[in-house]
């Protein structure tokens, strides 16, 4: 079983089971107004979804469902830590990740380890966890939104497309933060056009790049387009001949993603995702312009919780400290 689910919603007999059918008592009405929202909850980062969630649900009226995703061992520190702050009127699912899933599918790369852990996968596999819901956002858990989630839900899908990212090269704003700290923003960052295998895609490698960092995907689209099939496929065969890897810009999960999703999918609105805050401790954007951003996503080594990171005030506004004691930002003063 690829996840196991723990509901919430339901009574709390509900929660040690898997719980197929508990959210039908709702009409069909309610359903349609829920907003899934898919997070990762990973260890030693538990505190980043924490302050994404306490963010999104301070900022909207919306009726959001989050389902936070984890490995077996970092499951019931999560839901202690929800159920333990003001975070416990939250409405969400805890769901388990089996990382078997990924068995022969990654390439180990030692540059960036960080790049391979399972939860970073999840993404490929949205229509497995999200069975009863047409339209999902995904969203890493290195942000936080300032905006009102309904606005990047009521994102539009063209016909045909699975899902919609914001492209890097999309927003003027950026493209200063993006030369001054050397990142790629086109293919060429992240695959290796050296091997016949990408050649043969006939991508030029000058064609601007995404973020799957944040997603607003189309269920129905994404299984009949069978996209989570061709993500693995894309996987095995980096693992059979080194295709990408994480000493390119993005790693190991963004890349199969820029092949099966070239030239078929829609556009986030720019603000909804401004990012690269964590490629640099030294490259800062404008106050002015970070406070009309709708999203703001920390991508990079340089994470607002660890020490040094830039703009980190912003992201400490939504933080909830760890009941446990066990997580603990990292400050020079600390």
């Amino acid at each position: 079983m690829l996840f196991w689910i723990s509901d919430s919603s339901c009574c709390m007999s509900c929660q040690m089971r898997m719980c197929i059918g508990c959210v039908d008592l709702e009409s069909p009405e309610e359903m349609e107004e829920e907003i899934p929202v898919v997070i990762c909850a990973a260890a030693g980062r538990m505190g980043a979804a924490v302050a994404a969630i306490s963010s999104i649900y301070s900022n909207t009226e919306a009726n959001v469902l989050f389902y936070i995703v984890g490995l077996k061992t970092t499951i019931p520190h999560i839901r202690r830590w929800i159920e333990n702050s003001k975070l416990k009127e939250i409405k969400f699912k805890v769901v388990e990740f089996n990382p078997m899933v990924l068995k022969g599918k990654i390439r180990q790369d030692a540059s960036r380890p960080e790049l391979l852990q399972p939860l970073n996968f999840v993404r490929f596999y949205l229509p497995l966890l999200i069975q009863k819901h047409e339209k999902v956002i995904y969203l890493d858990d290195d942000i936080i939104v300032q905006g009102d989630i309904q606005e990047l839900y009521d994102t539009k899908l063209a016909p045909g497309h699975a899902a919609a990212f914001s492209d890097d090269c999309d927003l003027p704003s950026t493209h200063e933060m993006v030369r001054s700290v050397g990142m790629q923003n086109t293919y060429m960052g992240f695959l290796d056009y050296r091997k016949q295998a990408i050649r043969d895609l006939g991508i030029s490698p000058s064609t601007c790049s995404f973020n799957p960092g944040v997603i607003v995907a189309n269920m129905t689209e994404w299984k009949h387009q069978r996209i989570t099939k061709q993500l693995e496929k894309w996987m095995q065969r980096n693992v059979e001949e080194n295709l990408y890897s994480s000493t390119l810009g993005g790693g190991v999960a963004t890349s199969p993603m820029l092949i099966v999703f070239h030239g078929k999918y829609s556009a986030i609105n720019p603000m909804w995702h401004i990012r690269h805050l964590g490629w640099s401790p030294d490259a800062h954007y404008s106050e002015h312009f970070l406070q009309e951003a709708k999203l703001l996503h920390w991508n990079g080594r340089y994470k607002p919780w660890d020490y040094p990171s830039v703009h980190t005030d912003l992201w400490e506004n939504w933080f909830i400290p760890d009941p446990s004691g066990k997580f603990k930002l990292i400050r020079p003063d600390s």
